[in-house]
């Protein structure tokens, strides 16, 4: 965990050597970096935003020879495609994969019943609003899939929020992230992003402590009705 800690802050020294060492093979990299975070409901805690932003930044930099464009659509295709293998897992799985006695280990029960209570709240919007929250965003699509979300309106939610994502975290690498300021605090403003992220689920979590409200099953939702 502390290394995962360490590559979070200083993204942009471990991404430099991971171009250093494996040069193209970076982009696949990444690639599955991004896909196995939202894809793998038991990894939440890889990076996201920030190593979008890192990236789009090193591409911006003549020196290392990326192609920023090459790094957003493999971004797009991972952050869509991610999302809909979550969805599929939730929708054959659901709460039997959750309550596998093995499996169920790996998944933080607790982020879940956060992923639970913030898409009751919010409905289908908690899809677009959940790819712009860590943790959050893994839980989501596998919570939709579980309360018999039709999979044609996740994926039209989930394409425009990886759009907006990765346009975003991108865009504010590669115009801003080679910036000598930005350079020198790196790691500032990276705990800046993960902190800015998080706000949402943060205020949620203390209004639910404020009001708590009794929990309304999914299943029982009308969340299957045209918009």
């Amino acid at each position: 965990m502390g290394y995962l800690i360490d590559f979070v802050l200083h993204i942009d020294d471990h991404l430099v050597n991971i171009v250093n060492t494996f040069g193209g093979s970076t982009y696949w990299i990444l690639f599955a970096i991004v896909f196995v975070e939202t894809g793998a409901v038991i990894l939440p805690f890889l990076p996201g935003d920030s190593l979008l932003f890192a990236a789009a930044a090193l591409a911006a930099n003549p020196a290392y020879g990326l192609n920023v464009w090459l790094f957003v659509t493999l971004f797009l295709v991972a952050a869509i495609g991610g999302d809909s293998l979550n969805f599929y897992l939730g929708h054959k799985a659901g709460t039997a994969l959750s309550n596998h006695s093995w499996f169920g280990r790996l998944i933080n029960k607790d982020k879940l019943a956060q992923s639970e209570q913030f898409f009751r709240k919010h409905g289908p919007l908690a899809i677009f609003l959940g790819r712009f929250m860590p943790i959050i965003r893994t839980f989501v699509p596998f919570t939709a899939a579980g309360s018999q979300f039709p999979f044609r309106r996740f994926l039209k939610y989930n394409v425009s929020a990886a759009i907006t994502w990765v346009v975003i975290c991108c865009g504010g690498g590669y115009f801003f992230g080679n910036i000598p300021f930005v350079k020198a605090h790196f790691s500032a403003v990276v705990l800046g992003i993960i902190v800015i992220s998080l706000i949402p689920a943060i205020i949620g979590a203390l209004r639910g402590r404020k009001h708590p409200k009794t929990p309304t099953p999914l299943k029982n939702q009308n969340l299957t009705e045209d918009d």
